[in-house]
C-alpha cells in the first residue's frame, strides 16, 4: 500500500478558557490523503474545520492551544519537530490558502514583494529571478496585466483579486500539500472554476496532494476524491465523494446536502422561492411553500437607475496628472419594482459593488440619475455616452427636483458582504440597531429599547441578545444583526452586496429564506448584488449580467439563465459548479487569456451600445465586447 502525504490519526485541539480550563474544539479526527488526491472537510461554521487546518500547520499558540494526536507528513510527525523545522516546512512542503485574504496579506508590502519573499526563502532564488516568477504565478492566476502591478499594495486590490494573490504565493514554491480554507469564497464562478482546474493541473504536474476545507458543496462536487463532514469538532462521516452524495449516512450530511443551491431546480416556478428547511436529526426536509406574487408592476419603480457613469481617476507621471481611468460603471440603466428582486451578477470588478455604494452615495458618479419612487435623490446628468441603455426608459425615468438627502437613507439600505467589519466589535448590537433611530431622532427611551426588541424578533433573534457584542455571535446571526439594522430607518429598498456569499449553506438558506419573508411581509425591493447564480436563480426575479462595467444581458430570471443569449452569460452559466460529482467530474479547458482591463487612456470615449429585445422584458447588447 503507498504510503499517504499526509496522516492525521486522533487529532485533537483544546483552547484555554478561564483558568486553568480547557474546551476541545477538534476532537478525534482521524484521515489519509494520497499523493495526487484531493480531500475535502465540509461542515458548518464552528465545527472545527479550520482548527483542524491550522493544527495540522502548528499555526495555534502553545500557550492558548493545546494539540494531541499525529499529524505525519511522508512518515515525519509534525507535531513533535521544533518550530525551526516547522518553519523550514511551512511554504515549501505545506502551503495554506487563508480564506481573509486582506488580513492575510501585509497592507505596507507590494504583493511582488510577497510573493518573492517565499521564493528567496524557501527556493533560494535571486531578487531578479524571484520577480520574474512572481509575475509568471500571478499570471497564472490571472491578474490582468500581472508584472505591472507587482508594485501595488494589498489595498488596491478587490476581494477576489486578493484571493487571488494568496493563491499565487502559496503555489509559488511548488508544495507537496496544499491547504485551502474556503480558498473560493470570494471569487466568482468564472475565476472559481478557472482556479479549481488550476489546482487540478497542478496536481497532474507536480502531485501535489490537496486538502480543501469548504462550505461550498457543488466546489466538493467537483474537486473532493473523498470527503469528511465534521460537527461540532467531530468526524461523523468519511468517505468517497460519489457515495456521500448518493447515500449520505447520517442526517446531518443529508441536511447538508438538502441545502444546496442547484442551478436549473427552478425552471418551473416564475417566482422566488424559499430553501427547503431540514430537521438536523431526521435529515427530513419541510414542504416549500409557494410564494405569491408581491410585485406591483403597474407601480412607479422603488429604484430607477438611469446612465450611471463612475470612474476612478489613476494618477502618474511626476506632476501626479491622470492619465486615465477606471471605467468602473458605464452608461447602466436599470429599475425595481416594488416587492422585486432584481440581481445583479458578473466577475469581480465589473462594477457591481460600485453600483450599489454610488446609489447610497458612498461614491460620487461622473454622470446619472437615480430615483427612489420617482423621486430623483441623485441627479449627475443623463448626458453621458450612449443614451440608449436597457431599462432607460418607462415608469419613474424622471421626476421632481432632488429630494432631501435624508430621504434616500432612510428608503434605501444596504447589507454589506462581511457582517463582522460591518458591526462595531466595541458596541453591543442593540446599540448598532438603535443608532440609525437616534441619528434619525425616530425613537428614544423605552419606545426605542421596544423598536430594537421588535427588529430582532422580525429577524429570528431572541431580543435579549441586544446586550451582546459582534463577537459573541456567528456568522450567520451577524447577519441577521446587520439586516436588522438595515430595517430600523423602515426602507422599502435593499442592496444586498454579497450579503450571503461568505456563509455555510444551512445559514445561507435561512438568511435567504428571512429576506424572503421579510420580501413578502413588507413589500420590499432588492437589489441583490451576487456571483452565486445558483443562490441569483432561487431568489430573483429578473436578472441583470454585467461586464467590463456594462449591462450584457436583463431579462426575467428564467429568461436569463435558461436561455442566455450573450456569450458572456453563457460563460457564467457554464463555470457553475454542479453539486453531483457523477455530472460534475468533466475537465474544463483553462482559460488563460489575459482578463481585460477597465483602465482606459485620458480622454477615451466609449462607444455607444445597442440592445435588442429578444423576448418581453430580455434585451441583450449586441455589440462586441
Amino acid at each position: 500500500m503507498t504510503t499517504p502525504v499526509l496522516s492525521v490519526t486522533g487529532l485533537t485541539a483544546a483552547f484555554r478558557v478561564g483558568r486553568g480550563g480547557w474546551k476541545t474544539v477538534v476532537d478525534g479526527v482521524s484521515f489519509d490523503i494520497g499523493r495526487r488526491e484531493t480531500l475535502a472537510v465540509v461542515g458548518e461554521s464552528g465545527s472545527g474545520k479550520s482548527v483542524t487546518a491550522m493544527s495540522i500547520m502548528r499555526l495555534l499558540s502553545p500557550a492558548a492551544c493545546r494539540i494531541g494526536g499525529r499529524v505525519q507528513l511522508d512518515g515525519q510527525d509534525l507535531l513533535t519537530l521544533p518550530e525551526l523545522e516547522m518553519c523550514r516546512i511551512r511554504g515549501r512542503d505545506i502551503a495554506m490558502i487563508f480564506q481573509e485574504p486582506m488580513t492575510s496579506l501585509n497592507p505596507v508590502r507590494s504583493i511582488g514583494f510577497q510573493i518573492g519573499e517565499a521564493l528567496m526563502l524557501h527556493r533560494g532564488l535571486g531578487r531578479a529571478a524571484a520577480e520574474a516568477e512572481a509575475a509568471r504565478m500571478l499570471d497564472r492566476v490571472r491578474i490582468p496585466a500581472a508584472r505591472s502591478r507587482l508594485k501595488d499594495y494589498p489595498a488596491s486590490f478587490s476581494g477576489g483579486m486578493r484571493q487571488r494573490v494568496m493563491i499565487a504565493m502559496a503555489l509559488a514554491c511548488g508544495p507537496r500539500l496544499l491547504i485551502a480554507d474556503e480558498p473560493t469564497t470570494a471569487l466568482d464562478v468564472t475565476i472559481q472554476a478557472q482556479i479549481l482546474e488550476l489546482i487540478r493541473d497542478i496536481q497532474d504536474e507536480d502531485g501535489m496532494s490537496v486538502l480543501f476545507i469548504t462550505h461550498d458543496l457543488g466546489v466538493v462536487a467537483e474537486i473532493a476524491d473523498r470527503t469528511v463532514v465534521m460537527c461540532n469538532g467531530a468526524q461523523i462521516e468519511e468517505g468517497a465523494t460519489t457515495a456521500i452524495f448518493a447515500g449520505p449516512r447520517q442526517p446531518y450530511t443529508r441536511a447538508l446536502l438538502a441545502a444546496v443551491p442547484r442551478l436549473g431546480t427552478m425552471a418551473d416556478h416564475d417566482r422566488p422561492m424559499p430553501f427547503p428547511v431540514v430537521d438536523r436529526d431526521t435529515g427530513i426536509a419541510a414542504a416549500v411553500p409557494d410564494l405569491p406574487d408581491t410585485v406591483d408592476h403597474d407601480a412607479v419603480p422603488a429604484l430607477a437607475v438611469r446612465h450611471l457613469v463612475s470612474r476612478y481617476q489613476v494618477g502618474g507621471g511626476l506632476f501626479g496628472r491622470a492619465r486615465g481611468a477606471v471605467h468602473a460603471v458605464e452608461n447602466v440603466s436599470f429599475s425595481v419594482q416594488p416587492g422585486e428582486t432584481l440581481a445583479l451578477v458578473g466577475e469581480s470588478g465589473c462594477g457591481k459593488s460600485t453600483i450599489g455604494r454610488t446609489i447610497l452615495r458612498l461614491l460620487a458618479p461622473v454622470s446619472g440619475d437615480i430615483l427612489v419612487h420617482g423621486k430623483t435623490v441623485l441627479a449627475g446628468g443623463a448626458s453621458g455616452p450612449g443614451a440608449s441603455g436597457p431599462g432607460a426608459s418607462g415608469p419613474g425615468a424622471s421626476g421632481p427636483g432632488a429630494s432631501d438627502p435624508g430621504d434616500l437613507f432612510r428608503q434605501v439600505q444596504m447589507v454589506f458582504q462581511d457582517p463582522f467589519s460591518s458591526l462595531n466589535p466595541r458596541k453591543t448590537v442593540g446599540s448598532a440597531i438603535a443608532a440609525p433611530m437616534q441619528i434619525n431622532r425616530i425613537a428614544r427611551g423605552a419606545a426605542l429599547r421596544a423598536r430594537v426588541a421588535d427588529l430582532l424578533v422580525q429577524v429570528g433573534l431572541d431580543p435579549a441578545m441586544a446586550g451582546r457584542y459582534p463577537q459573541e455571535f456567528s456568522g450567520g446571526q451577524r447577519q441577521r444583526i446587520c439586516i436588522a439594522r438595515a430595517l430600523a430607518l423602515g426602507p422599502s429598498v435593499m442592496i444586498a452586496d454579497e450579503a450571503v456569499s461568505a456563509l455555510d449553506v444551512s445559514i445561507k438558506a435561512q438568511v435567504i429564506n428571512l429576506m424572503l419573508d421579510l420580501q413578502q411581509r413588507m413589500g420590499l425591493a432588492y437589489l441583490f448584488i451576487s456571483h452565486d447564480m445558483a443562490v441569483v436563480e432561487r431568489v430573483s426575479h429578473r436578472v441583470a449580467v454585467m461586464y467590463m462595467g456594462e449591462i450584457v444581458e436583463i431579462g426575467p430570471r428564467a429568461a436569463v439563465l435558461q436561455s442566455p443569449r450573450h456569450a458572456y452569460t453563457r460563460r457564467l452559466l457554464d463555470a457553475v459548479p454542479v453539486a453531483d460529482p457523477r455530472a460534475a467530474r468533466r475537465r474544463r479547458t483553462l482559460d488563460v487569456s489575459e482578463i481585460r482591463s477597465a483602465l482606459r487612456p485620458a480622454g477615451y470615449r466609449p462607444p455607444a451600445r445597442h440592445y435588442d429585445e429578444v423576448s418581453p422584458g430580455h434585451l441583450v447588447m449586441t455589440d462586441t465586447l
